[in-house]
């Protein structure tokens, strides 16, 4: 079994950063592919960003020149940085891991592992 634990929400002003954090514990072993996805109040879940085992990321296109992902396999964990974040940004944030895997991707049935999530809230 795999666990995955956010931190880092909270609220954060418009323009402003934050980073997020999932560490990884459990069988860490056998997580290739990891990815952050977030759900806004009367959405679905949506993939935002992801790392391949194959080292490649994925972005949602809207969000990759303010979103950046990454990861330090020393300390198992998952990084997401949300730089210049807007309203529309605020939402529970969602760390995801999967097996087998090798590009990149934000499809939601491809992982097999969730966190709790964490919430961002962008307000002034």
């Amino acid at each position: 079994q795999v666990q995955l634990v956010e931190s880092g929400g909270g609220s954060v002003q418009p323009g402003g950063s934050v980073r997020l954090s999932c560490v990884v514990s459990g069988d860490t072993y056998s997580v290739s592919c990891m990815g952050w996805f977030r759900q806004e109040v009367g959405n679905e879940r949506a993939g935002v960003a992801a790392l391949g085992s194959d080292g490649s990321t994925s972005y949602l296109w809207a969000l990759k020149d303010r979103f950046v992902i990454s990861k330090d396999n020393a300390k198992n964990t998952l990084y997401l940085h949300l730089n210049d974040v807007r309203r529309e940004d605020t939402a529970m944030y969602y760390c995801a891991a999967a097996g087998p895997c090798g590009t990149a991707t934000l499809k939601r049935y491809e992982y097999n592992y969730w966190g709790q999530g964490t919430q961002v809230t962008v307000s002034s």
